[in-house]
């Protein structure tokens, strides 16, 4: 059975949070796989000067989540069609149970 992955965020900003006690994404954040050094849309997280923050998951910071969103101007649409999240009033996906051979 197929692992899904899970993402991490980089963010062009940050926040402090006084009531978590942590730093949380702000500004445009990104959808990053961990021990990669670009973010799924393909920018360097380096020349990009992006900061990770491996500790905040990729559904933290959409905004329907309401989790680390407060300071989230914009969502990369790239890392998000990639990520999972789709624009509201998608339809699901096609799934194809027993594809003709």
């Amino acid at each position: 059975m197929a692992r899904t992955k899970r993402y991490g965020v980089a963010a062009s900003g940050r926040w402090w949070d006084e009531e978590d006690n942590r730093r949380l994404p702000s500004g445009e954040v990104h959808a990053w796989e961990r021990g990669m050094n670009e973010t799924v849309c393909g920018l360097s997280l380096h020349r990009s000067q992006l900061s990770r923050f491996p500790g905040v998951d990729w559904t933290d910071v959409l905004p329907e989540s309401g989790g680390a969103a407060d300071a989230v101007r914009r969502v990369c649409p790239r890392c998000a069609a990639a990520a999972g999240r789709g624009r509201a009033g998608d339809r699901p996906r096609r799934r194809h149970i027993d594809p003709r051979p």
